[in-house]
């Protein structure tokens, strides 16, 4: 059973949220908070599989709930929620740490196949945003000579040039034709080394230090040593 804490100012948006996901059977509605402070409580006390996390919320609002979270519990797995996908916070969410978002008026299934996808940690993020937040973290970093830094395999930055180009596990077993447990292997051992939270900032990494091109593509033959690695955001 999934467990997943709603955050939204808006009763009737909960309502349907906890309808539509207990309804899928596999979900359990834990908690629910009527704004950021009462997130993060809940967070601290239930630590759920997911947090859904609506951004506009009273007395404190879904960024800074979504900052206090990560701070104390780097692998929560927290997906935005907004009426905007321009929303400047959603790309500031997402560099703190947020493994994803929604727009309200999506389809009902797509916030369940979120929620399950969060859940065994992979990202809900349509490449062309992907592209807007690698783009956007990349042109506030100071510009350095990438390179690849030492203490990967082979494999593993096989694998994080494939994440850098928005891939899911599935996809990137397919594309290296091995088995998505191995995928998922080779990204958390890669992100430990690193150092990384999550999925966004393994692709923002990837980027820096030369794996994929601005063309969103793998890079065969990257420069290496030097420095590099350090978490997006």
């Amino acid at each position: 059973m999934i467990r997943v804490v709603i955050a939204d100012d808006q009763a009737l948006v909960r309502a349907g949220v906890r309808m539509l996901l207990e309804a899928a059977g596999e979900m359990e509605v834990c908690g629910e908070a009527v704004d950021g402070a009462q997130a993060v409580q809940h967070a601290e006390r239930l630590r759920p599989d997911v947090l859904l996390m609506d951004l506009r919320m009273p007395r404190m609002d879904g960024l800074e709930a979504t900052r206090r979270i990560l701070s104390a519990w780097p692998t929560a797995r927290i997906v935005i929620l907004t009426t905007f996908a321009e929303d400047e916070n959603v790309y500031a969410a997402l560099r703190a740490g947020a493994i994803g978002f929604l727009v309200k008026d999506d389809e009902p299934e797509r916030m369940v196949d979120a929620v399950r996808r969060a859940a065994a940690g992979e990202p809900l993020l349509a490449p062309s945003v992907l592209r807007r937040v690698v783009e956007r973290a990349l042109a506030a970093e100071q510009q350095v000579a990438p390179r690849v830094p030492a203490g990967l395999t082979d494999r593993e930055l096989d694998v994080l040039a494939l994440v850098g180009t928005g891939l899911s596990n599935a996809e990137i077993a397919d594309t290296l034709h091995v088995g998505v447990t191995t995928v998922k292997t080779h990204v958390s051992t890669a992100m430990d080394k690193l150092g990384l939270r999550n999925r966004i900032q393994a692709a923002v990494v990837a980027h820096r230090i030369g794996l994929v091109d601005a063309g969103f593509r793998p890079v065969r033959n990257p420069p290496r040593g030097g420095p590099g690695g350090q978490p997006a955001g």
